[in-house]
């Protein structure tokens, strides 16, 4: 459509319909690449997207990925019904496409290829719309494997198409071409007694809010069941009183390990009586991992067998772990508390990984229970946790001398156990290190570590035990004793110093792995009282994610879509 500037060349005009969707389209695109990449680029093998990672968003960024998803499903939907009313179908017809083959190399022949090319763009566009929507609703469903893959391959074709798009319609029609979308007329005649612009938003809105609704009722639902004789935990599932408990399975993808695939299937059952809860886990590991960052000697000393704690990103020796947390906020995210990119928090100690931070903006605390292999996890104890609003960092932290968290943290209490070596931040670990204990006996220790298999994949014999108990199977550092053990030594990296005490304490657990599986029961009083814990009393709701650990220290498996806890 053309309209005359003033005396001089007529400019290139858009009817204002176009206009408004396409910018809606652009900006949907745009937001949604960005926070994509951004997710993108916390995998370690990413390569594109952590080259731009840089320049990309930092920060509570799922809502804006899927809130950007479902705009764009909008826009390109709305586009649909938009231009089969107004009667503009004819401009990107694809019998048109043919033009792109025409000869000659007259402006006009040149002018109609690029024609041609830009309806052909124009409906690759939409394919790859719907393949990024299939594939995106996969993995929100929990869909890992090739959808990740898939996904991410088309964010990056998405990236190319948009300087193609751009370079093409220029090459069509110069500036003038691209500056149309900025110069609205309306439309007139039959087209605009249709009001086709109403009747595409008409059509559109009502089928997001439907796809938002379907979602929201479709989520899986854990009933807290009520049972009169409680479970022994000691018998893990085999109790009859979990027959009451309905299981919820929870597909849970995008972490490290699990056999190369990142992912693994949570199932959760629960029950209460009068006095506690009890929840039951079962999750696929294709090994029994305890081995948390232990320690060999070498000729120079005691080594730190995996120099990534320094950042606090182990993925070879370290110990499976299982996190569920409760929340009064179904936001993405794991209820708004997931904060990604290295300067997520600003104004705080960049994260020692770079990955983010777990916090939340709105003053609330979010109940996490972490159960850790070889910290306390096979000894009959879970850890009470919250993430909250984030902490003042302190002066160690400020300066690298000590890890800082954010708004995730232990309860109120003192832990069961600590590191046998000092910290050391980024590019620690490097060289040797001074234990802080060593074994009493360490012919003992030894045996009790069972088979060493080097392989960091490998799993570890039922009935090792890869941490030492400080009071009864260690000794302080001394030179004197150091060299009575010989080089090849290994010892465990944890010290086991007691039981936790105060608000960290009250989740007891019994655990096992066998037949490629751990099974977890875990039971803690219905009402915690404190602010930090959520009270399981009958009527109650909570959502709830959960994250498995294949010897990994923050490269958990994931889920988008929160499970809905009510209690019976």
């Amino acid at each position: 459509m053309r309209a005359a500037a003033g005396a001089g060349t007529p400019r290139r005009r858009s009817d204002t319909g176009t206009i408004l969707i396409h910018w809606l389209t652009a900006v949907a695109m745009v937001a949604s690449l960005l926070t994509g990449l951004r997710i993108s680029a916390d995998a370690p093998s990413a390569v594109v997207s952590k080259f731009l990672a840089p320049v990309l968003p930092q920060g509570e960024i799922w809502t804006v990925h899927f809130v950007a998803g479902l705009t764009l499903f909008f826009a390109l939907s709305a586009y649909v019904v938009y231009v089969a009313r107004s009667g503009l179908a004819e401009r990107n017809a694809p019998r048109r496409i043919a033009a792109a083959t025409i000869p000659g190399s007259s402006r006009a022949a040149r002018q109609a290829r690029w024609s041609g090319v830009n309806v052909a763009l124009h409906w690759l566009m939409y394919g790859i719309v719907l393949a990024m929507t299939g594939t995106g609703i996969a993995l929100y469903l929990g869909y890992g494997g090739w959808f990740v893959a898939i996904h991410a391959a088309l964010a990056l074709v998405t990236l190319a198409y948009i300087a193609v798009h751009v370079v093409t319609h220029f090459l069509y029609g110069g500036w003038d071409q691209l500056l149309r979308l900025f110069r609205p007329a309306r439309l007139a005649g039959a087209a605009a007694r249709r009001r086709p612009l109403l009747v595409a938003s008409a059509v559109g809105l009502p089928v997001i809010a439907g796809l938002a609704a379907a979602d929201v009722a479709g989520r899986s639902q854990l009933v807290v069941r009520r049972v009169d004789t409680a479970p022994d935990l000691a018998r893990l599932l085999a109790d009859p009183a979990w027959n009451r408990a309905r299981p919820v399975q929870v597909r849970t993808m995008q972490g490290a390990n699990f056999g190369g695939s990142g992912e693994t299937t949570v199932e959760v059952r629960a029950l209460h009586d009068d006095k506690d809860v009890y929840f039951a886990f079962r999750w696929w590991d294709p090994s029994r991992s305890l081995r948390r960052v232990p320690m060999v000697k070498q000729a120079d000393g005691w080594h730190v067998q995996d120099a990534d704690a320094a950042k606090a990103d182990v993925t070879r020796y370290y110990e499976d772990k299982l996190a569920v947390v409760f929340s009064d906020s179904d936001a993405f995210g794991a209820g708004g508390a997931t904060h990604m990119g290295p300067t997520a928090l600003a104004g705080a100690p960049l994260p020692l990984n770079r990955r983010g931070y777990h916090y939340t903006t709105d003053g609330s605390f979010i109940d996490m229970w972490q159960w850790k292999a070889a910290r306390g996890g096979l000894l009959g104890v879970v850890e009470d946790m919250h993430i909250g609003p984030p902490t003042e960092p302190s002066a160690a932290e400020r300066a690298g001398k000590a890890r800082y968290q954010a708004g995730y943290w232990g309860d109120p209490g003192s832990s069961m156990y600590r590191y046998n070596f000092a910290f050391e931040g980024p590019g620690g670990y490097r060289g040797a290190v001074t234990p802080l204990r060593l074994p009493k006996d360490w012919r003992a220790t030894l045996a009790g570590l069972g088979p060493v298999d080097p392989d960091p994949d490998a799993g570890v014999a039922a009935g090792s035990t890869w941490w030492m108990i400080e009071a009864s199977d260690t000794v302080p550092y001394s030179k004197e004793a150091d060299d009575a053990i010989p080089v090849g030594t290994i010892m465990p990296g944890v010290l086991i110093t007691g039981s936790y005490t105060g608000e960290r304490a009250g989740i007891t657990a019994s655990a096992d792995w066998s037949g490629d599986h751990w099974t977890l029961v875990a039971r803690r009083k219905l009402a915690a009282g404190s602010k930090y814990d959520k009270d399981f009393a009958p009527g109650s709701r909570y959502y709830l994610w959960v994250s498995a650990f294949d010897h990994t220290q923050t490269r958990h498996t994931r889920h988008m879509r929160p499970v809905v806890v009510s209690v019976d």
